[in-house]
């Protein structure tokens, strides 16, 4: 009977507190189908006087001759190119600090571990720099072009900890056969880290799918700008924002990213709770 009550209570907890967490996104959701009278004044509801699907068709229709479809296509390109060059440099350092054997490979690797607690922002202006120097700016190669190079400290120390959990032994006998070091690499680490690898592309996904700061940066022509940037030109401080269009298309840039989490939760959670486990 005691655990009983526990288990009530722990549920009812988790599910009062999930409800608060996800409250924001159904209040957004609300907000844009309400007339933009209805929005703050009637904040507190979540259900709309009446129901204004105009508000979608005006948020996609965009600025101009610009559609929010571009903004989209626009995040996708990059977003895709960010997670293929995340996922293919992140994972061959990560094996060369877990597997290979060099000069000063422990200083490297605290290097790397303290570029992790680095912000952003001490960066920027470097980086900034020098891509100005070399004609990179407003352009899509400053938020694509880092991803290949070097990996991201974070997804390295991650597939790390994961491949130090696999056997030697599968190398040792793979070395037997006649097997390189990359293909010891491509046949044997690669097919046993897709958890891990199903963790880095997703996780890598939602920073710059959700990104506004880099794009911010880089970017100045309109057609150029990315689904975060779009969504700040529905809002002028000097004029009217049009509330009405930019929760519409707040809820519509959250969809990839619910259906990512959707259709590999399993493997998100497979590969953060398999990650260094020996």
């Amino acid at each position: 009977m005691k655990q009983t009550k526990s288990d009530i209570f722990f549920h009812v907890f988790v599910i009062g507190f999930g409800l608060l967490m996800i409250y924001p996104i159904f209040w957004t959701l609300a907000s844009s189908l309400k007339p933009e009278s209805d929005i703050f004044k009637n904040a507190a509801s979540l259900f709309p006087s009446e129901f204004k699907w105009d508000n979608y068709a005006l948020g996609w229709a965009g600025f101009g001759d610009i559609t929010f479809g571009t903004f989209f296509l626009n995040s996708s390109i990059v977003t895709v190119l960010v997670v293929i060059g995340t996922l293919i440099s992140s994972t061959l350092v990560a094996f060369g600090f877990a597997r290979l054997h060099f000069k000063f490979k422990r200083v490297l690797f605290v290097c790397l571990l303290a570029t992790i607690m680095l912000p952003h922002q001490v960066t920027l202006i470097p980086q900034y720099i020098m891509f100005h120097k070399i004609g990179w700016v407003n352009t899509f190669y400053p938020l694509v072009v880092p991803a290949f190079i070097g990996g991201v400290p974070f997804f390295i120390f991650l597939m790390v900890q994961f491949i130090r959990g696999i056997p030697r032994e599968l190398d040792e006998a793979a070395i037997i056969d006649g097997c390189s070091t990359f293909g010891i690499f491509w046949n044997i680490i690669l097919p046993l880290t897709k958890p891990a690898l199903a963790t880095v592309a997703i996780f890598s996904f939602y920073w710059t799918w959700d990104d506004f700061m880099t794009p911010l940066i880089y970017l100045n022509d309109t057609k150029l700008f990315t689904v975060s940037l779009g969504l700040r030109l529905f809002s002028d401080p000097s004029a009217v924002t049009a509330w009405g269009p930019l929760f519409a298309m707040s809820i519509a840039s959250l969809i990839p990213t619910f259906l990512i989490f959707l259709f590999f939760q399993k493997h998100l959670v497979e590969g953060v709770a398999t990650t260094g486990i020996k």
